[in-house]
This record gives structure tokens, sequence and C-alpha cells, in this order.
């Protein structure tokens, strides 16, 4: 049975990369019902470049917040959550370093029954070449420090990434009170599931802009870390699977294959 799919996508400076992100992602889910909600804390011409998408393209919307208080890419992603309608949420950063492509098999990953699927560089078919030798650092630590710090991320290969797709009935009752950049580490956390899907994915070269990563950012990760480990609910039952890339292109066409358009060629009459 399909499913309404709504994927959250934070942005910060990212004018040169919604519009190329928007295309790609209607091309990966090519009839899919789904939706894209931009949350912009921009001080460029980024909420102009999406007044504009949103106006060519009806799956599009966004919300430009003005409150400075309010900023920060965790609280934004949750408050994209909360506004959109789709039964089945996700999560993607706008600088096209998560592949659009990838959406389809997550989301038949998510129509074969699973509560969350999380795209890793770090299996079978996946990479993370689209990182230079000093973010493969950052990244392989903040991965090691979540794991040391949280139970719940233990068995999971890519706990740190900023793409995942979920059920939105997790955010039910869940105490989210996320700080900093990694929002999923949160929902993990905090979120009632059972079955977790891992994939593999190619982690991309960032498309246009400038990396968000900073001392700030590290050391409010720090200081989510140390909340969770009090806040943390516990979750002794989870299953988490790894799909082979070739399992994952089976499942694919079961779940969710794509349309065929049907080319029509007019002969001319003699």
């Amino acid at each position: 049975m399909s499913k309404k799919l709504s994927i959250v996508v934070p942005t910060y400076n990212e004018s040169g990369n919604v519009e190329e992100l928007a295309r790609q992602v209607k091309e990966a889910l090519n009839g899919v019902d789904y939706d894209i909600w931009f949350v912009d804390d921009s001080n460029d011409d980024t909420p102009e470049v999406l007044e504009e998408l949103c106006k060519k393209d009806k799956r599009c919307r966004y919300k430009h917040r003005e409150d400075r208080d309010q900023t920060g890419l965790a609280t934004a992603v949750i408050e994209g959550f909360h506004m959109a309608d789709g039964e089945i949420l996700a999560c993607m950063d706008a600088d096209l370093q998560h592949p659009p492509a990838i959406l389809r098999s997550m989301y038949a990953a998510m129509l074969s029954g699973a509560d969350m699927c999380i795209p890793s560089r770090l299996i079978k078919g996946g990479s993370d070449g689209g990182l230079n030798i000093v973010r493969k650092f950052v990244s392989g630590t903040a991965r090691w420090m979540g794991k040391a710090a949280l139970s719940s991320l233990r068995n999971i290969s890519d706990p740190t990434s900023g793409l995942f797709m979920f059920k939105k009935e997790m955010l039910n009752g869940a105490d989210l009170q996320p700080i900093g950049w990694k929002i999923m580490v949160e929902v993990v956390a905090m979120c009632e599931y059972r079955l977790i899907v891992e994939i593999p994915y190619e982690f991309q070269d960032r498309n246009s802009g400038e990396s968000k990563i900073s001392k700030k950012a590290t050391i409010e990760y720090m200081e989510q870390l140390k909340d969770l480990r009090k806040r943390g609910i516990k979750h002794d039952s989870v299953i988490v699977t790894r799909w082979s890339p070739e399992f994952t292109k089976s499942m694919v066409k079961k779940y969710c294959p794509e349309e065929k358009t049907e080319s029509i060629t007019k002969s001319k009459a003699e």
C-alpha cells in the first residue's frame, strides 16, 4: 500500500542547491506521493529562490524562520516534521551530499515493514568518498562518541548521519529536545520503534556552498550526548537489519517499482 512521503530539508544559505535538489527528488520518486518541506534559516537569497521554486513546483513548500533564537539544524528539522503531513517522514541535507536517488530505496524499505530506514556509508556497497580526510576523522570520532555514550546507537553502523526515513507515528509522545546538528541521534534515542533497516549509499561531493561544521557544533553535539544519556529510553528489543546492494534492488522492484512512461510514436500517412 502506498503511503505519502514528506521530505524535510533544513536550509542555511543553500540557494545554489535547492532547485537541483527538488529536480533530483522528482526524478527519484517518479510515481510516489511525496512533498518537500524546506525549513530555512538563511541570511542570503535562499528564501527568494525557495519562493520561486514553490511557485513552480506545488510539491515544494518552505518556511523562513525570522526569529534568530529559533535557528539551528535540529530545531528546523523538528519543526518540519510537525508541519509535514506525510505518513512517512524523511530528513536529508540540501547540499546533495545525500543523493536523492537513494530515497526510492529508503521508501521501499519503509513499505516492506521497517519503522526506520538509515542509509549507511559503512556497509557493503556504501562509501564515504564525498568526505575529505579531515571530515572523515571528524565523522568517525562523532560515531565513536555516540556509540560510547548511547546504547541505542551501538548496533547502527552509521548513527550520526543526517539522512534517514521513519514512520511519523514514532513522534507520538517522544520528548525531542534537540540542540546542534545531529537530529537523527535524538530520534533514535527518544522514539519508540522495533525494526531499523540499513541500506548502502555513497556519500557525494558537495554541490555548492560551504560545510556548516564548526567548533560550536561539536560542543553542542557533546552536550546533546550528555543530555541523552539521562533522557534516552531503552531499546532492548530493537532489530537492526542490513540490506546488501542486490537485496535492496530486489526490494525496490517488489515494493516500489518505477513507473514506465510509454513513448507514443506518430506515423505519418503517406
